[in-house]
């Protein structure tokens, strides 16, 4: 995941606009897939889940979003951090949900997810997405939403947030901003997304 923003991604005056999710894997190349073992985040874990992000993007905007989240009570979730570690011991991918609002629903974002290079392509990104996904459906969560790549995220059960009526606070193209909600017979709100603070939104 290098951290390409997808087209239209805005800007704000301090730099990239936070993205919640901008990953650009592709799909695993079967020739090299790997059996992935992920599991919730540790305090042991923390310098090497900065060292993760910054080796994915090109500046340590993501690095210190993470850390800046996790420092907010009202955005942080115990157990919505959620790691891939590779085969020969150390994190290969990581993938964060925080807390935020469409209105006043309580819903979740995805990101920054991030994974390093010499890994990627291999499904640790997808396993660190579906890990921490997995997770907030066991916490009885059910919305979550996500800006990113339109041909990365449908894999995952995302479709466009604009079909439950749910926008961003920013101006982006509608195929880029998507929602998953894990429970169809459960209500969707509807609305603005309210991001975490962290955010700058």
């Amino acid at each position: 995941m290098t951290g390409h923003r997808p087209p239209g991604h805005p800007r704000h005056a301090t730099g990239v606009r936070p993205r919640p999710q901008t990953s650009t894997e592709t799909d695993p190349n079967p020739a090299m897939t790997v059996s992935w073992t992920t599991r919730p985040e540790t305090a042991a874990d923390l310098a090497q889940i900065r060292e993760v992000n910054l080796a994915a993007f090109p500046t340590p905007h993501e690095a210190d979003l993470v850390e800046a989240l996790r420092a907010d009570p009202q955005a942080w979730i115990p157990g919505l951090s959620q790691i891939a570690e590779a085969p020969g011991g150390g994190i290969a991918g990581f993938a964060l949900l925080t807390r935020c609002h469409v209105d006043d629903a309580p819903a979740l974002t995805l990101g920054p997810c991030a994974v390093r290079p010499e890994h990627q392509r291999q499904g640790a990104g997808s396993a660190a997405i579906r890990a921490v996904l997995r997770a907030a459906r066991e916490q009885g969560e059910n919305l979550v939403l996500v800006l990113g790549h339109a041909e990365y995220y449908p894999r995952f059960g995302f479709t466009p947030a604009s079909d439950h009526a749910i926008r961003p606070p920013f101006d982006v193209e509608d195929k880029y901003m998507m929602a998953l909600a894990f429970d169809p017979t459960r209500p969707v709100p509807a609305g603005t997304i309210h991001y975490p603070k962290a955010f700058g939104l």
